[in-house]
């Protein structure tokens, strides 16, 4: 019977945990710190994304990709030096990253639609 009770209340215990871990992920803006590359493919999908749905128009789009491009190319010049990212280095991505993803919210958001 001892035994039995000992088996129970590891049971007990383990299904206790089970839905602690089964809790969702916190939303991107909650996890404080995303790194450059999922910064830039979460932009790059947001802009596909708006062409798809319409909500970004031809020239909307192709000013947020050039702008885009110009970004990543600014990070490998800065990567460049063998050493990666300074902080000031990083510091400035993520300022010019928080940019153009408020462009890109603001063209999705504007009321012009592609032409279908």
């Amino acid at each position: 019977m001892n035994k039995l009770a000992i088996v129970l209340a590891g049971i007990a215990t383990a299904v206790a945990a089970v839905p602690a871990a089964a809790a969702p992920a916190p939303a991107p803006w909650q996890q404080g710190w995303q790194s450059i590359n999922q910064r830039q493919a979460n932009i790059d999908r947001r802009i596909d994304q708006g062409v798809r749905r319409g909500t970004l128009n031809r020239n909307e789009a192709q000013r947020l990709r050039i702008q885009f491009r110009d970004l990543n190319r600014l990070e490998q010049q800065y990567r460049r030096s063998g050493r990666g990212l300074t902080l000031a280095e990083r510091r400035d991505l993520d300022r010019r990253f928080d940019r153009l993803a408020q462009r890109v919210y603001n063209q999705k958001h504007d009321r012009q639609t592609a032409w279908r």
